[in-house]
């Protein structure tokens, strides 16, 4: 299957396509049609049910705008950038990285120092590809990804679109400890767009300006916290090693959970856990594991703040895209908002049984303090307590230096008033550190869908057809009525879409064209079952039936209209059709193409 035949397919049937085309379109930016929403909307509630719901964590939903302190203290002005190189001859800007990748065997170009990629530039005599003229020679920059904006008129206050959905959950962690009672480990997740002004969109669903991610913040006490690994030691997957893909012959890792984890391949008990929970997931929505891989990341490609980082990718039309990423980003995020914020970002850890201990402690004489060093003094005063904290063997002598606003502070030790006492600690504060899964759901729709794309022959006729999951499919059930000059048919046919409906079913009606070209266009959006309603199934003196037919085989089934409801729904929730056909027989009808 070939991208520009899913990009069609995607169009033409509503499920995704440019956005703002009447204005020429917008690069970066896409609509989901009916058909995509519907499917979109499916993938965030069956990852809802898994990441949420199944793990006892929590739901939140913050804005998406946030002011500039937020990311100053995240790190995202400094350190979230891509790298653009700017054609002298058009001025296009493009990715440096991709460019690289595209035309030499580097797979990771993204790893490299910007250095490193001009050089290769020049060797690989790489050009424009908007205008053809030569890029060797043109700097390679660092281009900030997040979108500025204004919050506010007039002397309004700096903010930015969020890059992730993860900082609305780190900045409301003080009041989010509450809700969890203070007591670790504790999850927070949330599904909604985030937005990365792209150098250059490309793939579809795979790079865009404005996107939704499913995000879980898994908040842990790194020294006595541990996952439920049993659960999915025994799962098996397909790892791509850092030091696989740095080794000449480096080759994939078959092997399970467990085992990866009790190895040291996976450095974390915790990231490890996540990777089998996902790896299940996955395979419950429709992604062809046999396409599917994780894959670490080397260290120059690591975020700034993961220790440790491994992507969930799939392959897509020939390449392996990133489709899910999962970090143990420890103690950063936390301590970064509590350095900078004006609320507490720990928890207390209550002990077994108190403790008594050592405290040096310091209480300065403000009457010196403050005319010797004026305003300072508040600063100096509190300089001299974190010293004691830190350095109690610092004020053995007669004065002790502090340092403030990068100069030095000479104090007498006896106006600082050291002392050691004994106090009785019933806890400690403690920072959480946090493991992050972060999934893109539309990459996950792509994917589904390009894994979904089959074409075989019924009734010597070539079919396209999306092998979707019937709980991620968009449309739970079609129903048709054979023909519309039959008042039976028809009549039975309303009521029928009318009682799915009110039991929760997504249905589509449809009494165009003939059977056979109706199952088609169902087929190709993916529906899992039509129902279709013919004579049989009303003449008679036993109860009204109708042939559900199952999209992947063709085949087909006669079931009583009482029951259809709940024989669908169980279908949707994972019964197999082989259980439904046992149950009533398959009939061999000649309604599929007439």
């Amino acid at each position: 299957m070939a991208g520009s035949d899913l990009a069609e397919l995607a169009k033409r049937r509503g499920f995704f396509f440019g956005s703002n085309g009447a204005y020429g379109g917008t690069a970066g930016f896409y609509t989901f049609g009916p058909q995509g929403a519907a499917l979109k909307r499916n993938v965030e509630d069956a990852w809802r049910d898994r990441f949420t719901l199944k793990e006892g964590n929590r739901e939140i939903e913050a804005p998406t705008v946030m002011p500039e302190a937020v990311f100053e203290a995240s790190g995202h002005l400094e350190g979230f950038d891509d790298m653009l190189v700017a054609c002298g001859e058009c001025g296009a800007s493009h990715r440096a990285d991709h460019l690289v990748e595209d035309a030499t065997d580097v797979e990771d170009a993204e790893a490299l120092p910007g250095e490193e990629v001009e050089a290769l530039i020049a060797d690989h005599d790489i050009a424009c590809p908007a205008c053809g003229a030569p890029l060797s020679g043109e700097p390679v920059e660092d281009f900030n990804l997040m979108f500025a904006t204004d919050i506010g008129p007039g002397d309004s206050q700096p903010g930015y679109l969020r890059p992730e959905t993860a900082q609305g959950i780190f900045v409301e962690f003080p009041r989010l400890k509450e809700y969890a009672r203070g007591s670790l480990p504790f999850g927070i997740t949330q599904i909604g767009p985030a937005y990365r002004n792209e150098i250059s969109p490309r793939g579809g669903l795979l790079r865009l300006r404005e996107f939704t991610q499913a995000e879980l913040e898994q908040f842990i006490d790194p020294e006595t916290d541990e996952p439920p690994l049993d659960r999915v030691a025994d799962v098996a997957v397909r790892l791509y090693p850092a030091t696989a893909q740095a080794a000449d012959d480096g080759d994939y890792l078959d092997t399970t959970i467990g085992e990866a984890v009790d190895e040291g391949v996976i450095g974390s008990p915790w990231v490890g856990y996540y990777l089998g929970v996902a790896q299940e997931w996955y395979e419950r929505v429709g992604v062809d594991l046999d396409r599917f891989r994780f894959r670490q990341h080397l260290a120059g490609e690591r975020a700034h703040y993961a220790a440790d980082c491994w992507d969930a990718e799939s392959e897509v039309d020939g390449d392996w895209i990133e489709i899910a990423g999962f970090a143990y980003r420890g103690d950063y995020d936390l301590s970064k908002h509590d350095e900078y914020g004006d609320d507490a970002f720990t928890v207390f850890k209550r002990y077994d049984e108190p403790k008594t201990v050592e405290r040096a402690t310091v209480d300065p004489d403000m009457s010196v303090l403050g005319p010797e060093f004026g305003g300072d003094a508040g600063a100096v005063a509190a300089a001299l307590e974190t010293l004691a904290a830190r350095d109690p063997d610092a004020f053995a002598d007669e004065t002790v230096t502090v340092e403030v606003d990068g100069e030095p502070r000479e104090v007498d030790a006896d106006v600082a008033d050291f002392s050691v006492e004994e106090v009785t600690e019933n806890g400690e504060h403690i920072t959480p550190h946090v493991v992050e899964p972060s999934f893109g759901v539309g990459r996950t729709v792509q994917t589904l869908l390009a894994h979904a794309y089959e074409t075989d022959e019924v009734d010597g006729e070539e079919r396209t057809f999306l092998s979707l999951r019937p709980e991620i499919a968009p449309t739970d059930a079609a129903v048709f009525p054979l023909v519309t000059n039959d008042e039976r048919l028809t009549d039975l046919a309303d009521r029928v879409a009318a009682d799915l409906r009110a039991a929760g079913l997504a249905v589509s009606y449809d009494d165009s064209g003939s059977i056979g070209r109706r199952y088609r266009r169902q087929d190709e959006v993916g529906t899992p079952f039509c129902v279709t309603i013919d004579r049989d199934g009303v003449e008679g003196d036993g109860p009204e039936t109708v042939t559900v037919r199952e999209r992947d085989t063709a085949a087909q089934v006669r079931v009583p209209v009482d029951e259809l409801a709940d024989e669908l729904a169980a279908l949707r929730s994972g019964d197999e059709f082989a259980a439904l056909r046992d149950r009533y027989g398959a009939v061999a009808t000649d309604v599929e193409t007439n």
